[in-house]
């Protein structure tokens, strides 16, 4: 007979760290080839010649059971940075505008890839500047919708998370061996942190995936100023392995502290690069999703089974 006795300060592991209304959705933002895109000073060309693969905003609206307000929103999207506040600005203002939030209800986050298209409406006269300012306007269109579409799925979920490991990121920061500088290349005698962070939104009713986050700290320069492509660079490749995995919830990837950390083998032209990262990331990713307990259920200490080892 298994017999267990009651703790009087059960401690409880993985229990749900939010209770709430969440709601998805994702939406193509992918611009013409042709655009202005020299993100690189050793690139030979200006304007982009082609799509690897498509770019993507992905909305997820939380409204937690306390608050009878107005959702929080996030936005991870498939874009470089923003070289000046007033671009960025217009993007923020027209979703708080879109949506009736104020500012601290929003986040909107790029995943720095490198491969992306130039947004700054001052590149209208280079090389394929003439696509920027249009396409501003439409990725402005499009993440509105996808926001919108997230707040009207809103329905009763939970949110888990849960810590992971992914070793795709390594140090970049080398010593120069022919001059005293450091160089951004991959360098292995140094340690790199391989934390991933999972987030896991599950509907309450059915029971099914709704959204599911990717945090890890790692920059998107697998393809650097060969590649003419319009690329998401791994995160588009980690989204789709993850998200075909759960039911085609989507999958926000977000960028943690990345400054010193790149897979070890970047600068090419080889997309199939940047996809084998994007699959190692997306694997470790539902790895640490398989290893999470049930939506709703927790871990708690109930008391010793003696039964040689107690």
């Amino acid at each position: 007979m298994r017999r267990t006795t009651m703790s009087s300060a059960p401690t409880v592991v993985n229990a749900s760290t939010f209770r709430g209304l969440a709601g998805a959705a994702s939406a193509d933002i992918t611009p013409p080839a042709g655009i202005f895109a020299r993100n690189w000073g050793a690139a030979l060309h200006d304007a982009a010649e082609g799509i690897h693969r498509p770019l993507y905003a992905r909305a997820l609206a939380l409204l937690a059971n306390d608050e009878r307000q107005l959702p929080l929103v996030l936005v991870a999207y498939d874009l470089a940075w923003w070289r000046t506040v007033e671009d960025e600005w217009a993007l923020r203002s027209a979703v708080l505008t879109a949506l009736d939030l104020p500012e601290e209800r929003l986040i909107l986050s790029p995943s720095h890839t490198h491969s992306g298209p130039c947004v700054c409406r001052e590149d209208a006269d280079k090389p394929g500047g003439e696509f920027i300012g249009p396409y501003l306007d439409l990725m402005a269109e499009r993440v509105i919708s996808a926001c919108c579409e997230a707040i009207d799925e809103m329905q009763p979920a939970t949110l888990d998370w849960r810590y992971g490991v992914c070793d795709v990121a390594r140090n970049r920061d080398m010593q120069d061996p022919a001059a005293d500088r450091m160089l951004c290349g991959f360098n292995p005698e140094s340690p790199a942190d391989n934390t991933l962070l999972v987030g896991r939104v599950t509907s309450v009713g059915s029971g099914t995936a709704i959204a599911t986050i990717v945090t890890y700290a790692c920059h998107p320069v697998t393809l650097a100023w060969d590649n003419k492509l319009i690329s998401p660079d791994f995160i588009g490749e980690l989204c789709s392995t993850v998200s075909e995995q759960t039911g085609g919830a989507p999958c926000l990837f977000l960028q943690g502290a990345s400054g010193e950390l790149a897979p070890s083998e970047v600068y090419t032209a080889d997309t199939a690069v940047a996809d084998r990262h994007g699959r190692a990331i997306g694997f470790a990713a539902l790895s640490t999703l398989a290893a999470m307990s049930p939506p709703g259920q927790s871990l708690q200490y109930q008391g010793p089974v003696e039964s040689g080892a107690p």
